[in-house]
C-alpha cells in the first residue's frame, strides 16, 4: 500500500508542477523516479519516454508503465490518478477564473509571464532526455538529424522515433 501511496504522491506533485505541459516536468519526473527512487534506470526512463511518445494518446500516459513498474496494474492506476487528476482539478478551477477575469489587465500580463516559463521547463525536459538518450557521436548526429527534420517539414514525430530506432538497431547496436 505504501507504493500505491508513494505513486500518488509523487505523480501528484508532478501533475501539479507540469506548467506548460509533461515535457516541462521531465527533467524532475527523471530525477524522482530514477535517482531519488530507484524505480526504472535511466536507460528504461528514455525507453518508456520514447514509447509514450508513439502511443496513441497523451504522451504522459508513460506514467502507467513507471507505475506497473514499481505495483502492477493497481500502480499503473495510481500513477495516472496521480498525474490527471489533481491537474484536471486545478485546470477546471483555473479555468472558472480565467473566464470570471475576462478583460482583466492582469490576466494578459499572467499569459505573457507564463509564456517563457513553460518553453524553458520544456527545453530543461528535452536537455533531461537528450543527456540520457545522447552517448556518443552517432547518437548526437542522429539526434541532429532528426531536429533539423522536425525544424524543416511537419512530420510526425512517431515516424522519425520509429525509423530512428530501426536505424539505431541496425547500425548502433553494439
Amino acid at each position: 500500500m505504501s507504493q500505491l501511496l508513494s505513486l500518488l504522491g509523487v505523480f501528484g506533485l508532478l501533475s501539479i508542477l507540469a506548467v506548460g505541459g509533461g515535457t516541462a516536468i521531465l527533467p524532475e519526473m527523471k530525477h524522482l523516479t530514477v535517482t531519488r527512487l530507484g524505480w526504472v534506470t535511466a536507460d528504461q526512463f528514455v525507453e518508456i519516454y520514447s514509447l509514450g511518445q508513439m502511443a496513441p494518446g497523451p504522451n504522459m500516459l508513460m506514467v502507467s508503465v513507471i507505475g506497473y513498474r514499481v505495483a502492477g496494474y493497481l500502480g499503473a492506476l495510481a500513477a495516472l490518478v496521480g498525474f490527471f487528476l489533481p491537474a484536471c482539478l486545478l485546470t477546471l478551477g483555473a479555468s472558472r477564473l480565467w473566464v470570471h477575469f475576462a478583460g482583466s489587465p492582469w490576466r494578459e500580463a499572467v499569459q505573457r509571464g507564463l509564456a517563457p516559463v513553460a518553453i524553458g521547463l520544456m527545453a530543461a525536459g528535452v536537455i533531461a532526455i537528450a543527456k540520457v538518450a545522447t552517448r556518443d557521436a552517432a547518437t548526437i548526429a542522429l539526434a541532429a538529424v532528426v531536429t533539423v527534420i522536425l525544424l524543416w517539414r511537419h512530420i510526425n514525430p512517431a515516424l522519425l522515433i520509429l525509423a530512428a530506432g530501426v536505424l539505431g538497431l541496425l547500425v548502433l547496436r553494439g
